[in-house]
């Protein structure tokens, strides 16, 4: 074994790198979730049903997870720039395509395997990985939470865009719109060229065996497990409402504007709650900063589930669901490069992210099909509560030094 001294930029570095990882995550984010409100205009349009929607969107959570850990793999040994070009390409050819392949197989194809493949190389996985290598360990759970505020801020501006876009001229012209600003952040990802091998080891890094033996390090360990169990329930929540939030509220007799309102608010409120939660990151123990923001969302649908089906019901509910809405993001990363270091940070939170997304597809799917069946969601609503409580429960066992040790190292657990 052997230890190195840590080489890091400097800070200014620092917040040219984090600045294009969160702008390209604005993008890929800001593109996928506002998916839901293509789904009502695409059926109008098309005449695909509502379950053949759901279910192509549903396809899309899954790969948009199973993609993580390949392409952060790839960017752990190749560096992060042939993959985040990779997915922009892949991402703007799903958004050019799906006007003219309307069938359902289209819609999988399209919505379900390019948009998701292309939006997955440049998400979470891949901007964190490739950031983390050159952060100081005490850093690295604020700038998964600026990047992650990065995507939050898509969802934001996104959101009443795309809504008025399609309002004004169609549902296809939204999607060429989006393919279009897809290319031109291309650029961004210049500053995100190095590989992680390119920098100074970090300090007490060792000769660890390579990928292969730190994925059987990680698939021993039971704190591992204990998060991919409680980002399983995140994604299938996070799932259902991206997707079918804006049929919920059409229910309701509001209007569409009621709903990218709510799914922009969600954005919004996630801004703060991810540079919030990154920070708080840096002072507690992050299984429970998980354990309350999981417990909050069980409360806070329930709290919707008695309240009058109002506007205001809507934006409150989204404002407070949206402090928590992927402010899961800088915990989880934070917890695995604290379990196993930052070298295969991208494989392995991609990982992660794939169970995460497990959950996507059995929540955008599953919604649709309660929809189909009971012409409500309040089944799925209920599912949701029950699983939001389990997640809390399940990130208490976790292994976490405490924080707060002698000059900044933390205490032994």
């Amino acid at each position: 074994m052997s230890t190195s001294t840590i080489a890091t930029p400097a800070p200014a570095m620092h917040w040219g790198l984090l600045v294009a990882a969160s702008a390209i995550l604005m993008v890929t984010m800001g593109v996928r979730q506002t998916s839901g409100l293509y789904v009502d205009p695409i059926h109008r349009g098309t005449g695909v049903s509502i379950v053949e929607i759901s279910f192509a969107l549903a396809i899309g959570q899954f790969v948009w997870g199973a993609v993580q850990p390949v392409f952060g793999a790839v960017a752990d040994q190749r560096g992060a720039l042939p993959v985040l070009i990779f997915g922009a390409l892949l991402l703007a050819a799903g958004l050019l395509l799906a006007p003219l392949l309307t069938s359902p197989l289209g819609m999988t194809f399209t919505l379900g395997l390019l948009m998701a493949a292309g939006a997955g190389a440049g998400s979470f996985s891949v901007l964190i990985g490739a950031t983390a290598h050159r952060l100081p360990a005490e850093k690295r759970s604020f700038a998964a939470g600026l990047i992650n505020a990065g995507g939050s801020l898509g969802q934001f501006v996104f959101a009443p865009l795309v809504q008025c876009i399609i309002g004004t001229a169609g549902w296809a012209r939204a999607m060429i719109t989006m393919a279009v600003i897809t290319l031109l952040s291309v650029p961004l990802a210049w500053p995100l060229r190095r590989r992680a091998g390119d920098h100074a080891p970090v300090a007490g890094a060792t000769d660890d065996g390579g990928l292969p033996a730190q994925l059987r390090i990680a698939a021993r360990d039971r704190s591992y497990w204990y998060l991919h169990l409680g980002f399983f329930t995140c994604g299938l929540h996070i799932a259902f409402l991206v997707t079918h939030l804006p049929g919920e509220i059409a229910l309701c007799g509001l209007s569409p504007t009621v709903a990218s309102s709510s799914i922009a608010l969600i954005g919004l409120f996630n801004v703060a709650g991810s540079l919030i939660v990154g920070a708080l990151g840096q002072r507690y123990r992050m299984k429970y900063l998980l354990f309350w923001m999981y417990a909050s969302r069980a409360v806070m649908i329930a709290v919707y589930l008695v309240a009058p089906p109002t506007p205001l019901t809507f934006y409150i509910f989204s404002a407070a669901l949206g402090f928590t809405w992927l402010a899961t993001v800088p915990p989880t990363a934070g917890l695995v490069g604290k379990l196993f270091g930052p070298r295969y940070l991208g494989t392995l939170f991609g990982l992660t992210l794939l169970s995460h997304q497990l959950g996507g597809f059995f929540g955008a799917w599953l919604g649709g099909l309660a929809l189909a069946h009971t012409g409500n969601y309040l089944w799925m609503w209920y599912a949701d509560m029950g699983l939001a409580v389990l997640a809390a429960l399940i990130n208490l066992p976790i292994r976490e030094a405490r924080m707060g040790g002698c000059h900044g190292v933390p205490a032994p657990r």
